[in-house]
């Protein structure tokens, strides 16, 4: 009896060897051998096997993260850093199937339907972080921008991913420097800046019309 992991794994060997999809479910379960009904028990399509394997990478990678000591002691944009550095790491184990998986996959301008699983768990995770950044005043609470705080998290979340599969340099040192130029801009923007302060002053003179008046401003 086949399991789930054993037909990912040939799935993957098959993309590689071959540089595309096998041509149907048919010739594939032919192939290691399994009946197509033991194939349809675990996956419905081979992108589904694909959408199941980046789900994972992103829950995976979410989880250990969240184990660690250190995790409550981090700011939310250490949190994010600390995502991002240790995805790419998770990811190196399986570099080639994730250049073969994006390039294959990839719309110039939607989310690739591969990482449909992903987008919802990461902008979960991102929301936490966010929500307590702005609970404990790391953030700015904007009104109509702090809802698309999220967005520019997964805007970021592709091109790091789509910066890093291009990258050649030694040890992915550009990609680590994307990450943290990346992050630390984003996460810039997120917080207090003197424009908040003058937005904030504006809107405390405008509540004080009144004595305005009487100071004969």
């Amino acid at each position: 009896m086949a399991t789930a992991q054993q037909i990912r794994k040939a799935y993957i060997d098959y993309v590689l060897t071959n540089d595309e999809k096998p041509k149907t479910v048919y010739s594939f379960a032919k192939k290691i051998k399994i009946t197509e009904a033991e194939f349809y028990q675990f996956f419905s399509s081979f992108e589904s096997i694909e959408k199941t394997i980046w789900f994972e990478f992103t829950f995976e990678t979410i989880s250990k993260i969240k184990e660690q000591e250190v995790w409550l002691q981090y700011t939310s944009r250490e949190k994010m850093l600390s995502f991002f550095y240790s995805y790419l790491e998770n990811l190196k184990s399986e570099r080639s199937f994730v250049i073969y998986s994006l390039k294959n996959y990839r719309g110039k301008f939607s989310t690739p339907d591969i990482l449909a699983g992903v987008k919802p768990i990461f902008e979960n995770f991102a929301q936490e972080i966010i929500d307590e950044g702005l609970e404990n005043g790391e953030l700015a609470e904007r009104k109509f921008l702090t809802k698309r705080y999220k967005d520019a998290l997964w805007i970021q979340f592709s091109f790091i991913l789509n910066f890093w599969i291009n990258d050649d340099s030694d040890g992915f040192e550009k990609s680590d420097e994307a990450i943290e130029k990346g992050i630390n801009v984003t996460f810039d923007l997120f917080q207090h800046s003197p424009i908040d302060n003058l937005i904030d002053y504006g809107k405390f003179l405008s509540r004080n019309g009144k004595f305005k008046e009487k100071m004969g401003l």
